[in-house]
């Protein structure tokens, strides 16, 4: 039997930037709840949600609006397993460093208020960003304490967290969290390549991210831009499942935009030329460890 893959779509990502690129972005709840299923249907296992502000299109984290996503998902007759982004609101930014002045584009808030609507609406999934980043000229802050409050409301509520490293250090994080107990085996990895501030979509580190793994891991992971279909390729050759969507990549071909079912109709030719197979939402859960919600 071919080795089973999970494919996460990540629907429409929190960056503004983008929404002068692709008028299509899925900004409202219906929209990006819509793309999600088609995404479904087109082989996805997971989707890996963000919002968005519905008048503007702009990056928010209200929980009402993701109430709204999680509804319709699970109201739809397809079956796809939910993971909601917490990766929001650790943004700080400063006006001047003599003296510290904290500019009001810095959207920090406490580790609850990151992940209240992972507490409310209890996805099989939620991320959890394991370490501080600098994004140009934001820092996203993630201290220790952070990770371990984020993570303890997370089993609380029956929520898997997904561990999303941006760099090797950040799976040294991520291994602390679970040496003291705070994740639940197995843990479930998502190495995030290419955003142009951690580690490069290059084979030679998603070997090395994988060699540093806690035993018994699961593992993921994604590339931006004109990374991501090679990753997909070099990802399943290395033993990993994968992620695409308009999260991270806008375009199906030079100059062409995508939408998110076309790049998760991509992704599976590539896994299936490959040799694996797509493992549909229910083995998925079975892979990961997690039982259907709501």
């Amino acid at each position: 039997m071919s080795r089973k893959v999970i494919v996460t779509c990540a629907i429409t990502g929190g960056s503004s930037a983008v929404l002068a690129k692709h008028p299509n972005i899925p900004k409202t709840p219906s929209e990006i709840a819509d793309a999600a299923i088609e995404a479904a249907k087109e082989g996805a296992a997971v989707v890996h949600i963000h919002v968005r502000e519905p008048e503007t299109g702009a990056p928010s984290n209200r929980l009402e609006l993701y109430e709204q996503v999680v509804k319709k998902l699970r109201d739809a007759a397809t079956d796809v397993i939910i993971n909601l982004t917490c990766g929001m609101d650790g943004a700080l930014t400063l006006e001047s460093l003599e003296p510290i002045k904290v500019s009001q584009a810095s959207t920090v808030k406490n580790s609850k208020g990151r992940c209240i609507h992972a507490i409310e609406l209890q996805p099989e999934l939620a991320t959890l960003d394991c370490g501080p980043m600098n994004f140009g000229e934001s820092l996203y802050i993630a201290r220790m304490s952070d990770l371990r409050e984020m993570a303890t409301l997370m089993r609380d509520a029956g929520v898997k967290p997904e561990l999303e490293c941006f760099e090797l250090g950040h799976i040294e994080y991520a291994k602390r969290l679970i040496s003291e107990g705070t994740i639940d085996a197995p843990p479930l990895f998502q190495f995030c390549l290419g955003t142009g501030y951690g580690a490069p979509a290059v084979p030679i580190v998603m070997q090395a991210m994988r060699e540093v793994l806690p035993p018994g891991a699961i593992w993921a992971g994604f590339g931006c831009g004109v990374d991501e279909m090679p990753v997909v390729a070099q990802l399943v050759a290395l033993g990993g499942h994968v992620r695409v969507g308009l999260e991270d990549n806008i375009y199906l071909r030079r100059g062409v935009l995508a939408s998110n079912a076309q790049l998760v109709e991509n992704a599976v030719g590539i896994i299936e030329r490959m040799g694996a197979s797509i493992a549909s939402p229910a083995e998925a859960r079975k892979i990961l460890g997690v039982t259907k919600r709501g």
